[in-house]
């Protein structure tokens, strides 16, 4: 298993315990407080577990070779994931709101507010530094699984920060009410987060093109390796988790041998993949008369 793969998996793996500990610090928050922000926050990262359970699984899936049933292998089980995830974060939200809108009918003060607010924090800072390692590797090795764990742990630490901020505020002036209204800000926040995650998975599903910034290196690449070719065209990409596909359509002169022809596409494929990593490219060979006006002129 390459070593990127190795990495990712690890990451996925350690995400388990992290959330379950997290889960736990956060409950006992709510348990010697009773707050219902909280509560709202505790009931979140239910939601990581999960998350982090199906991250798991998905990576490990989408790591397995390609097959007879699936020949381009089966990197978009990442996707399905991050899908998941999103639901997950929606459904959190929703709970929120139910609670929030309890307490907001029959406030209740907050107990034991410093010991509660401590080991909040402390959750909070546990998933700010793993949000941060998981996103950081996430990017680099391209995985959307990883990078939809890092989001929604942000998103997190985010929500808990602003419960403790509005919990202090709360308590300062003396106000219940604050308690079950910061619940509900934080449920709006957690639901447009859980969208977020949704949208960007489902593109992802849709064969999104590479970026902008790599489908401009990987036209220039074509351009510069491609000698003794006339003209590349129809050159399309499609992003499948950490995979990029390349496919194009190589024109050569009708004289050139199948040896010729075959040299340069081994030129063009050994320098993509050295440029883009994770690629793999599909190269269509064609006479010359099959040269299009809008093709890259190469040579």
């Amino acid at each position: 298993m390459p070593h990127a793969s190795r990495t990712i998996r690890r990451l996925a793996f350690w995400s388990i315990p992290l959330a379950f500990g997290v889960m736990g610090l956060k409950f006992v928050a709510w348990y010697v407080t009773g707050s219902i922000a909280l509560y709202s926050d505790a009931l979140e990262s239910i939601v990581n577990v999960i998350a982090a359970l199906a991250a798991f699984i998905a990576i490990g899936y989408a790591q397995k070779p390609a097959d007879l049933g699936h020949p381009y292998g089966h990197h978009k089980a990442e996707y399905f994931s991050a899908v998941l995830e999103g639901v997950l974060i929606v459904l959190a939200a929703l709970l929120i709101v139910n609670e929030a809108v309890g307490g907001l009918l029959a406030p209740r003060r907050i107990e034991a507010p410093g010991l509660g607010l401590a080991v909040n924090a402390a959750a909070a800072v546990l998933n700010g530094v793993w949000a941060v390692v998981l996103l950081r590797f996430g990017r680099r090795h391209r995985s959307p699984a990883l990078q939809a764990d890092g989001h929604h742990i942000l998103s997190d630490v985010v929500t808990s920060v602003g419960v403790i901020a509005g919990l202090g505020l709360a308590l300062a002036f003396d106000q219940p009410r604050l308690d079950p209204l910061l619940a509900l800000i934080v449920a709006f926040n957690v639901l447009w987060q859980g969208w977020k995650v949704i949208a960007s998975s489902v593109d992802g599903l849709m064969d999104r093109a590479v970026d902008p910034a790599d489908e401009q290196r990987i036209q220039e690449i074509i351009k510069a390796q491609a000698v003794g070719a006339i003209e590349a065209h129809d050159i399309r990409t499609r992003m499948a988790g950490r995979v990029s596909f390349v496919e194009f359509h190589l024109v050569v002169d009708g004289e050139m041998t199948v040896e010729q022809s075959h040299e340069i596409c081994d030129r063009l494929e050994s320098a993509l993949k050295q440029a883009v990593a994770g690629v793999q490219v599909i190269i269509h060979v064609e006479p010359g008369h099959k040269a299009k006006d809008e093709g890259v002129v190469l040579g």
